[in-house]
């Protein structure tokens, strides 16, 4: 069984993986039933939702950089601890929401501490792992994260069968519940004082990470690939359902082949990716396998719907390691690149520039892929290849100049 749990042995990062597990699986129940909820029960319109959601999150990357950089200055675990009961209060403040302006407030704060709390969460990750190990940690952490919400998601499909006022409460209450016992467990974690900057008489001169150029250039290009996750979850099952004409279930299939994949090889596949030069060639790999995966989508196109749906299954395997490497690369490219002592602050940048491209992706992929047909996919495809060929160089670059 150890070679197949994603829980690392015994030890700190085994008490922030069950952190983790048990936060995700509130995720999983929120992620699944939040839609239905915010209209079947609360009484929004899709479009509110959706709107209310789009400016939530863009409003909170906001947050990411200067949570980042406090948890550089204060003990990330204390933070985070906090950071997750404040998560907890919001969250259970949905059961009040009963109108689109009082949606939209609870869902700003929502993204505002879930966004910074992905920044202080980079930090503790490296404060606990250390600079040896903490991609192996991030992988190891994404593994047991999938593992939570996949089973979230199964809990929550009782309170979809119910649809009732009480089961959707339910759900929004067990959410609620995740997030404080993530910060219990965090707690059991010693504090960890923040790295001491180094003296050499005069302070020196440093621009935070929104004024380092190449670091911004090298995590840009780890934003572009992150295109890919809306890939899976948006364009491929509408791709399926409504241009292969693969049945509905075809999408669950998509889905559980990733999820399963993620958890079984998320720590495999993030090896060799510690420093800044091999996580370079990691994520040229990882541009290169996921522009492969792009093309197989699009061959989808013409063959039967049982050969189409078997080759929707293969494209999401190569997907997912292509999905796994770049997730391992960007790790190791963010924290190599940031000073060892602003490493919160780099982080949060880092997410700041993937949640961008989050927020732009389904409008933008949408548009390629699916007006675009077979000649969007291409696109797709030689925007990930080229993307992943160009990081080895635009890393080098910013090794160049980084400040030791």
């Amino acid at each position: 069984m150890r070679g197949v749990s994603p829980l690392p042995p015994p030890g700190r990062l085994r008490t922030l993986a069950l952190a983790t597990l048990a936060n995700s699986v509130g995720a999983g129940l929120w992620l699944t039933g939040a839609a239905l909820y915010l209209t079947r029960d609360v009484g929004l319109s899709a479009v509110q939702v959706g709107t209310g959601l789009s400016v939530a999150g863009l409003v909170g990357l906001t947050a990411s950089v200067p949570l980042g950089a406090l948890a550089d200055r204060r003990d990330p675990r204390t933070l985070r601890a906090a950071l997750q009961v404040l998560q907890a209060a919001v969250a259970a403040t949905y059961l009040l929401v009963d109108s689109f302006p009082v949606f939209l407030v609870v869902a700003v704060l929502e993204l505002l501490l879930a966004s910074g709390n992905l920044a202080v969460r980079a930090a503790l990750v490296a404060a606990v792992a250390g600079p040896q190990r903490r991609v192996y940690a991030f992988a190891a952490l994404r593994a047991v994260a999938n593992l939570g919400i996949a089973a979230g998601a199964g809990l929550a499909a009782f309170a979809l069968a119910a649809d009732t006022h009480h089961a959707y409460q339910l759900l929004v209450v067990g959410n609620a519940a995740t997030y404080l016992v993530s910060a219990t467990l965090l707690l059991r974690l010693p504090a960890y004082p923040p790295t001491p900057r180094a003296s050499t008489g005069a302070a020196p001169r440093r621009p935070g990470p929104l004024r380092d150029g190449r670091f911004l250039v090298v995590s840009g290009a780890s934003a572009v690939l992150a295109l890919h996750q809306t890939v899976l979850t948006l364009v491929v099952p509408l791709w399926a359902v409504t241009v292969v004409a693969a049945p509905p279930p075809v999408v669950s299939a998509v889905l559980l082949t990733n999820t399963l994949l993620t958890v079984l090889l998320a720590v495999r596949l993030s090896r060799g990716a510690d420093a800044a030069v091999p996580a370079a060639a990691t994520m040229r790999r990882a541009g290169l396998v996921l522009g492969t995966a792009m093309l197989l989508y699009a061959a989808t196109v013409a063959l039967p719907t049982t050969a189409a749906v078997m080759l929707l299954l293969v494209a999401t395997a190569v997907y997912t390691a292509g999905d796994l490497w770049h997730a391992a690369a960007g790790a190791g490219l963010a924290y190599d690149l940031a000073p060892p002592d602003a490493v919160g602050a780099y982080q949060g940048a880092d997410g700041m520039l993937a949640g961008l491209a989050r927020a732009v992706a389904p409008a933008l992929l949408t548009l390629v892929v699916l007006d675009g047909g077979t000649v969007g996919w291409l696109a797709v495809a030689g925007l990930f290849t080229v993307t992943g060929l160009i990081t080895p160089t635009l890393t080098r670059r910013a090794l160049a100049t980084r400040r030791v």
